[in-house]
């Protein structure tokens, strides 16, 4: 049942960038979409932790959550659409997965970890894989290097979740500091955001990825990391780019080429080295995307 909850999720995220791009099909700014899906996240998240009475959080505590709403919500969030936009969901998902090498990069620089073997693999395999990802094409998916660019910086962003989570995520319910965090990065992303006249499509892809791949996926991965070993569960969750893969090809018709095709093998191959050798703890991802 662990592994049925960790796959479910990991379908609701890979529905992120094919419905994101309804979302633009229909007017509306991928900064609009980023923001509309953390105000409305909080909110889900606001009444979840009111509902679960999780306590708040410690006042000195305050500062460094307001860092994580800014970086890890308006930064990623943002970032994450405009790559939808620019380069595609396919594209933006698979480049979403360097985070683990972004996260190794961090650990040996700014944490005093020890750069093993496993990952150096790694992050070699990541830095090919990003290659082929940018240098093929194909005539429905030609990276920019925008949407490489906005890419890269959400599996950065991304990987703070990683920091994040060793120290916070232990701490408190991870529902209480998205309460906090989601409205954070909301009001981050407030001054960039053109908001447009929404049809009822439009509304409907927002509430789509609000409630499913946001909400919804974090309470089932969080259920599934109580039956599943963290790292077993990182592995299974990479099926979110395929997902994300396969239904931007049936609904929006893009298709990598084949030296792309090879760069996101590379890529979600780094991702199995890098867990499997790494220290993931196993609360970590719990407050994943």
């Amino acid at each position: 049942m662990g592994y049925v909850l960790i796959l479910l999720a990991a379908v609701c995220w890979g529905l992120i960038g094919p419905v994101a791009k309804l979302a633009f099909r229909e007017g509306m700014e991928p900064l609009e979409v980023a923001f509309w899906r953390a105000a409305l996240g909080g909110v889900l998240f606001g009444a979840h932790a009111a509902w679960r009475r999780s306590g708040r959080v410690a006042r000195e505590h305050l500062g460094v959550l307001v860092a994580f709403g800014l970086v890890g919500v308006t930064l990623f969030y943002g970032a994450y659409q405009l790559a939808v936009e620019q380069g595609g969901a396919a594209l933006a998902s698979v480049l979403l997965y360097t985070a683990p090498a972004w996260v190794a990069g961090m650990g040996v620089l700014w944490l005093g970890e020890r750069l093993t073997p496993a990952k150096l693999v790694a992050l070699g395999m990541t830095v090919l894989g990003v290659v082929g990802v940018a240098l093929g094409g194909s005539a429905e998916v030609r990276p920019s290097v925008s949407a490489v660019g906005w890419g890269l910086v959400s599996g950065l962003a991304y990987a703070l979740y990683y920091l994040f989570g060793k120290r916070y995520f232990e701490r408190y319910d991870p529902a209480l500091l998205y309460a906090y965090a989601l409205p954070v990065g909301a009001v981050g992303l407030l001054p960039w955001v053109s908001f447009s006249a929404k049809t009822p499509v439009a509304w409907g892809a927002l509430l789509g990825l609000v409630g499913v791949s946001t909400y919804l996926a974090y309470l089932l991965y969080a259920e599934g990391l109580k039956r599943v070993e963290a790292t077993r569960a990182s592995i299974v969750a990479t099926l979110e780019p395929v997902v994300a893969a396969v239904l931007a090809y049936v609904w929006w018709g893009e298709r990598f080429g084949p030296l792309q095709y090879v760069g996101a093998g590379l890529i979600l191959a780094a991702v199995v080295v890098a867990v499997q050798g790494g220290r993931v703890s196993p609360r970590t991802e719990r407050g994943a995307r």
